[in-house]
């Protein structure tokens, strides 16, 4: 499996890494009740089947994810590319979330991650969100400072306008951008691929399978526990969500005569109609790992692509991406 599908230039870095990266976000309770024990074999399993890109954040867990990743990651942190991010901060607004990204904080944070990772590097360092409250010179400035203290190699921003991703770039190079993108998040077609293709930036798209929306699994929403966050997520509402699970069911054809399930039908998707990208799967458990896994064997011709695309076209998902105090942090 170790080809030019399988492996994707990590922007102009000149590191190749799996295009398959493996996000921790769900490790952390966000979806309900987790395994810390089977997270760290999660990881372990990922690295040593080919997964070298792990994504986590200073906000998963409120630095649990971090502890974890670094568990995990004893004997194994020189066979992978490390990222992590900062920017969110606990605050009574909206869903407790508020923003942070002035000099002084960049350096904290990302000094604060170090130590929870064990690691005197982090391979990217993202900016989670953008701070309207900070230019993102001053912010990518201060992450610039870090890197030419050996701090951190690459720099990455999260869900960015086209006008905010040149401005960084004309501070430091930006190596990545995290947005998210699948079959039913496609704004990133409009505009942003052809500036990233552009910058030389790599797309590193985050809820591929929406969520866990586009696996064909969740067919109710009693099969989410009372704190799960999607249930925040207009999406899932009891109004939204049976609409945008009769979508998903339009592609368990397609799979059937594919010999694949829908996850791995979904992921294929991305893999295949844009050869640069890496899709962060976020996984929590080993059978999940495992089926992510068969979505890189997959080949669809054009058709196919463009079939499935078409069940997804824009504007069909019924619901915003976000809850509104979220939709109002989005630099668009």
């Amino acid at each position: 499996m170790q080809d030019k599908f399988f492996k994707r230039q990590l922007g102009k870095t000149g590191r190749n890494a799996c295009a398959m990266a493996l996000g921790c976000y769900s490790m952390s309770n966000s979806y309900g009740a987790r395994s810390d024990a089977e997270s760290v074999q999660v990881i372990r399993q990922a690295i040593d089947r080919g997964i070298d890109l792990i994504d986590t954040a200073d906000f998963y867990g409120w630095g649990h994810n971090e502890e974890l990743v670094a568990k995990a990651l004893e004997g194994r942190r020189d066979r992978v590319l490390l990222s992590t991010k900062f920017g969110y901060v606990r605050s009574g607004e909206g869903l407790g979330l508020g923003l942070r990204s002035d000099p002084a904080y960049v350096r904290a944070a990302c000094e604060a991650s170090m130590r929870r990772l064990n690691t005197d590097c982090i391979d990217v360092y993202f900016q989670h969100r953008l701070d309207p409250q900070v230019p993102i010179e001053d912010t990518v400035g201060a992450m610039a400072d870090l890197v030419r203290e050996g701090k951190v190699r690459y720099l990455g921003l999260c869900e960015v306008s086209e006008h905010t991703l040149r401005r960084a770039c004309a501070v430091h190079a930006i190596t990545a951008v995290q947005a998210e993108y699948s079959l039913w998040a496609r704004e990133a077609e409009e505009r942003m691929l052809d500036v990233y293709d552009e910058l030389g930036v790599s797309l590193m798209a985050f809820s591929p399978l929406a969520r866990g929306m586009l696996s064909g699994k969740l067919r109710s929403l009693d099969q989410m526990e009372s704190d799960d966050v999607r249930r925040l997520y207009p999406r899932f509402s009891p109004e939204n969500f049976p609409k945008n699970v009769m979508l998903v069911d339009q592609l368990a054809d397609i799979a059937k005569d594919m010999h694949c399930s829908l996850s791995q039908l979904a992921l294929a998707w991305l893999f295949n109609k844009d050869p640069q990208l890496f899709a962060i799967c976020g996984c929590d458990t080993l059978a999940y790992l495992d089926e992510n896994f068969g979505a890189l064997k997959l080949r669809l011709d054009t058709e196919t692509i463009e079939q499935i695309g078409n069940i997804f076209a824009p504007g069909c998902i019924a619901g915003d991406r976000y809850p509104a105090a979220i939709m109002k942090m989005l630099d668009r």
